[in-house]
């Protein structure tokens, strides 16, 4: 798919997903194929000359070989050359037949695979997009974009149940070769958003590279889907604010988070490294938020089923530590922060499973 423009402004085109060889490489190596069967046959029968007969002048000729091998392979047959000699027949029925079944083979399983499979695969597509339900919207493929990706893929998430809107081509083929659904597309447009089902979204990323950009985004998104969770990556501490009144859940600042580190670094030789083993899937231990588990209900947040522990609950928007009172008994409808020992993405999931279960 190649990324158009019209008047400046992208045009959505529509879902895709990686294919496994390019068109390019399949439509070779089935001509390539073909090609070599029929020089083959071209040579036996060249080889084999001896047991042909041309009923117009008696003579074969080289050229006489090829035309009489491309109508045995197309299985045409006018007769004018005919194999006459036992072996010349047996070489007939043995070789070149298979060798016939063979080519039409791959000419009726190249027209299958441009034609049919094609347009089949376009209308599933299509159907994938009509269908999308509790999937993850990413609005930006640049560096945060394809780092967020990657790792909730190593934390276990579907790459399926991802997709990708961005503008250029070329990023969107390192989401398409991770296994994602890719459009080329502007975020910021409604019509776009909507082809991705973007109301029926579990959850929004977005980070276009730009804070204007992102926050434009933001407002569409929350525009069309109110109860959709929406973070977004800005860069400026004084965007942070317009971030979340444009409808942002969590507004991330990268800047702000190295500082953070740095000053970890400063008080401590592991505390940089902790803050960053919390934050990816390949650290021993996760930061994770979930929902109370009904079982859950009336412990204190110390004593998780998770084996987890217990840092911060939200409790009709209020944050509460674990060392206050709120704490003492969890509730339902609770948001649990917990740090939980992980040692793949794998772990995570099951932990959300039993979540969700």
């Amino acid at each position: 798919m190649r990324l158009s423009q019209s008047n400046a402004q992208l045009q959505r085109e529509p879902l895709r997903r990686a294919v496994k060889l390019p068109v390019w490489a399949d439509v070779g190596i089935r001509l390539g194929i073909a090609a070599t069967l029929i020089f083959l046959v071209i040579m036996i029968h060249w080889w084999d000359r001896e047991g042909l007969v041309d009923n117009l002048d008696g003579e074969v000729s080289f050229l006489d070989v090829i035309y009489f091998t491309m109508i045995s392979i197309t299985t045409t047959g006018f007769g004018d050359i005919a194999p006459v000699s036992d072996r010349a027949r047996l070489v007939e029925g043995l070789i070149v037949t298979p060798v016939r079944v063979l080519v039409l083979f791959i000419f009726v399983g190249t027209a299958y695979n441009f034609v049919i499979k094609r347009t089949w695969e376009k209308w599933r597509m299509n159907r994938i997009q009509e269908s999308l339900e509790n999937h993850v919207v990413v609005l930006g493929f640049g560096v945060s974009g394809s780092e967020a990706v990657a790792e909730l893929i190593e934390r276990g998430t579907d790459p399926s149940s991802i997709v990708v809107l961005d503008g250029s081509s070329e990023r969107l083929a390192l989401a398409e070769a991770m296994g994602c659904n890719v459009m080329t597309a502007d975020a910021s447009r409604d019509e776009n958003l909507i082809a991705v089902k973007i109301d029926k979204a579990r959850t929004v990323l977005v980070s276009a590279g730009r804070d204007d950009a992102s926050i434009l985004i933001v407002l569409t998104v929350r525009h069309l889907a109110p109860n959709t969770p929406i973070s977004v990556v800005v860069r400026a501490a004084d965007n942070e604010l317009l971030a979340r009144q444009a409808g942002a859940d969590n507004v991330i600042n990268p800047v702000r988070f190295t500082g953070l580190l740095l000053a970890g670094s400063a008080q401590g030789a592991h505390i940089a490294e902790y803050l960053a083993d919390l934050a990816s899937v390949t650290g021993r231990v996760q930061l994770i938020e979930r929902a109370v588990r009904e079982t859950e209900v009336g412990r204190p947040l110390s004593e998780l089923e998770t084996g987890g522990r217990g840092l911060r609950i939200y409790r009709d928007g209020i944050a509460f530590g674990y060392w206050e009172p709120e704490a003492e008994a969890l509730v339902a409808d609770d948001i649990i922060v917990e740090i939980a020992p992980c040692s793949s993405g794998e772990d995570l999931a099951e932990i959300l499973e039993g979540e969700s279960a």
